[in-house]
């Protein structure tokens, strides 16, 4: 196998690249046509049906004297702040397969004469398991160039990677200072290139000229409705059961479908009582005037524990002049929805003001859902961020004077307009990311064979655009997947995570993202445990590898190392906002509960840690009996 070589040369010598089909050893075998140049400074191809045995066995040798193989460019590494990303490693996969700009921390040498392509994560696959070097931690020395990897000893558990592969290139996960991001994700979205943007913006600006400017076109559907948790009034659905003390919105019956309704953009802001928390003021905006239609505070039926002035915005003395009870607001709202036609209420996150007025409504926007998340579903925006991003000005920045409901409730007022001025696709992200296998789909060599393989159902996320997506609940229904697909498609991707489960090491498999599982203990997992996941995956490999036709490019990444500390780190941080949040005291928590600058620091650096991992490429070669046989 022709692995990646590290070499130390910057520029190395152009290669001509002699385009063939994919299937040129077995044309050469059949006497089947093959592809041939006619015009080199053309560019142009021709399709010569029945070409001599002699000639074929030229163009096979050229194939033969000039493999494809891998070499790192160690300069173009140098030069980088980190280390290779996962976005890399999955702009390498389109490169080789639809004509994308090659990497400059890598040179594919004749990359077209390379038949699939077939990648794996596999993590905790761990230097310590790979007996390799610790990355280097003195300032003179690159912690990102490839480590050359040792050859495999006697009682090394899984020595196919040894013998495979010549080096190991350290990797770097997408994230913040604080958190890890997905390494699927970053992996199978992948930015739009400009010309595919002006496209799909073109055909966007086509497409919004052509309907008309209804914000009622916003409205939540029931199933997003349900999907998101909202109070669903009974005529509407069954399935939310109102407590004492709910009401809902009246039905219209034999309403003749209006276009136009009412909207108005509402707000709620709560104070924790002795009951828990409790609707201590309400604002409601009329969308087309912008004139505030209710603004009220509301006197709780429970003492006040704690005004949350810091997130409310309410104040004792604020308190002091409200006379409205929790019934009189409730009943006043209802009646204010109760217009015929019903009217649409809009919000951020508004299931949550709904079940803190207790009511149940059928018609709403909200800007949480038809704004997205830069990193996509299930995360949602926040508002302010939305503001700022969207609008242009900053909202809930008082400090400890907390938030206004009037200014919340206008800035959903300010975000549907420029939702409804714009078009459904603006505050989308639609245009800047696609799915790896949509950029697949548009190789000028034609729509490619793509498959996953994975655990659990990846046809509901990362595989949805594959052309075949096999679900697998083991590592060996993974290996079997990827058995079955290889020989038919183009590309492959599979995910082997028995030596991670036996780690300990605990995946999301609907986001990807790491997660702590406090019965997880590194100590609690014996060293026969994980040799015997490690000489698994080796045999796994080994008969994957077996399998594989020649000229097939390995990709083996491991995506992240040990991510249980940074998890434990964040969930303690997250218990302390929260508990903060809710009015507590650091006088009512114990101090190992607290969050300091001594954890915030050690959470950065664990992140740093978890980020970390490996790279192996290779290329499969041809074996020489069977070529000289196939002539």
């Amino acid at each position: 196998m022709t692995t990646a070589a590290d070499t130390p040369d910057e520029s190395l010598p152009a290669t001509k690249k002699l385009k063939v089909s994919n299937s040129s050893a077995a044309m050469v075998s059949e006497g089947l046509s093959v592809l041939q140049q006619e015009d080199a400074d053309e560019g142009s191809w021709t399709k010569v049906e029945k070409r001599s045995l002699k000639k074929q066995k030229k163009v096979y040798a050229k194939q033969e004297a000039n493999p494809p193989r891998f070499l790192y460019a160690r300069g173009e590494i140098t030069k980088r702040r980190n280390a290779v990303g996962i976005d890399d490693v999955r702009d390498l996969v389109i490169h080789i397969l639809a004509d994308a700009p090659p990497p400059s921390w890598l040179r594919v040498e004749n990359h077209r004469s390379i038949k699939k392509v077939v990648a794996l994560l596999i993590p905790g696959l761990t230097p310590t398991a790979l007996s390799l070097p610790p990355l280097p931690t003195s300032a003179t020395s690159n912690p990102n160039l490839p480590l050359q990897i040792p050859l495999p000893e006697p009682e090394s558990p899984i020595p196919f990677i040894a013998s495979t592969f010549s080096h190991a290139c350290p990797t770097y996960a997408p994230g913040e200072q604080t958190r890890m991001h997905s390494v699927l994700g970053a992996f199978f979205q992948s930015p739009v290139s400009g010309e595919e943007k002006k496209r799909r913006l073109n055909e966007r600006v086509a497409s919004e000229r052509a309907q008309e400017k209804n914000p009622l076109r916003y409205m939540l559907s029931s199933e997003q409705m349900l999907e998101n948790d909202y109070p669903m009034p009974s005529y509407v659905t069954d399935v939310f059961e109102k407590p004492e003390g709910w009401v809902e919105t009246p039905q219209v019956v034999d309403e003749v479908v209006p276009t136009k309704r009412r909207i108005l953009s509402v707000d709620c802001e709560m104070c924790l009582t002795e009951d828990g928390k409790q609707l201590a003021r309400v604002c409601m905006i009329d969308y087309e005037s912008g004139i505030v239609v209710y603004d009220k505070l509301v006197k709780p039926e429970k003492p006040i524990t704690d005004y949350l002035t810091r997130w409310s915005g309410i104040t004792a003395e604020a308190m002091n002049t409200a006379t409205s009870t929790f019934n009189e607001v409730q009943s006043h709202v209802l009646s204010v929805l109760s217009a015929t036609p019903t009217p649409v209420l809009l919000g951020h996150s508004l299931e949550s003001d709904l079940k803190t007025l207790q009511i149940c409504h059928p018609y709403v926007i909200d800007t949480a859902i038809i704004y997205h998340h830069p990193r996509g579903r299930p995360l949602k925006p926040g508002l302010a961020w939305l503001t700022k991003k969207w609008c242009g000005r900053d909202i809930q920045n008082r400090g400890e004077g907390g938030h206004d409901p009037e200014e919340d409730a206008r800035a959903c007022l300010d975000l549907l307009k420029k939702k409804v001025d714009n078009g459904a696709g603006f505050g989308e992200f639609k245009t800047d990311y696609e799915s790896i296998f949509e950029r697949l789909s548009r190789a000028k060599s034609g729509a490619l064979r793509t498959a996953v393989v994975d655990r659990g159902n990846p046809s509901s996320w990362h595989g949805s655009k594959a052309t075949t997506t096999v679900g697998c609940k083991t590592d060996e229904e993974v290996l079997d997947g990827l058995l079955d697909v290889v020989p038919s498609h183009n590309f492959a991707f599979g995910r082997f995570t028995g030596v991670a489960d036996t780690l300990g090491w605990i995946v999301n498999k609907t986001t990807g993202e790491v997660v702590q599982d406090p019965s997880s203990n590194t100590s609690n997992t014996s060293e026969p445990d994980i040799a015997a996941s490690l000489s698994a995956l080796n045999a796994h490999l080994q008969r994957l590898y077996a399998a594989l036709p020649a000229r097939t490019a390995l990709l083996i990444f491991t995506g992240h190392s040990d991510p249980r500390r940074m998890a434990e780190l964040n969930a303690r941080k997250n218990a302390f906002e929260t508990a903060i949040r809710t009015g507590k005291n650091l006088e009512d928590l114990p101090k190992e509960a607290w969050w300091t600058s001594a954890n915030g620091r050690e959470l950065e650096e664990e992140v740093v840690k978890a980020k970390r991992g490996l790279l192996f490429l290779g290329i499969k070669e041809a074996a020489p009996q069977t070529a000289t046989e196939s002539l």
